[in-house]
């Protein structure tokens, strides 16, 4: 399904299964996807900006130049996601994730 560039800020998206969704630069600003299942879906470029992703399955995510600014992953499954170049800014991230990987090397 193909779902980029479309405009769902502010929606509630609590539950939903967007398994394998193109959500290329979309914006999610401040949705609520509290339970959702985002298992290898693409948000590429995507605006998620104080969105609420708590407990959300994020497996497998492309999250490249994503902005997940003041965005709640507290409890999200963020199994092997692709975090190059996404915006983290006072991000709530799983406890114990760690962005050492990510972390450029001068």
């Amino acid at each position: 399904m193909d779902l980029s560039n479309l405009d769902l800020s502010e929606r509630d998206l609590q539950g939903a299964d967007l398994t394998g969704v193109n959500l290329i630069k979309a914006n999610l600003t401040g949705a609520n996807l509290i339970n959702a299942n985002l298992t290898n879906a693409n948000l590429t470029g995507a605006i998620l900006t104080g969105a609420i992703l708590t407990r959300a399955n994020l497996t497998g995510v492309n999250l490249t130049d994503a902005d997940l600014t003041y965005a709640d992953l507290t409890h999200a499954n963020l199994t092997d996601p692709d975090l190059t170049d996404a915006i983290l800014t006072g991000a709530l991230l799983p406890y114990g994730f760690s962005l050492e990987k990510y972390l450029i090397e001068d």
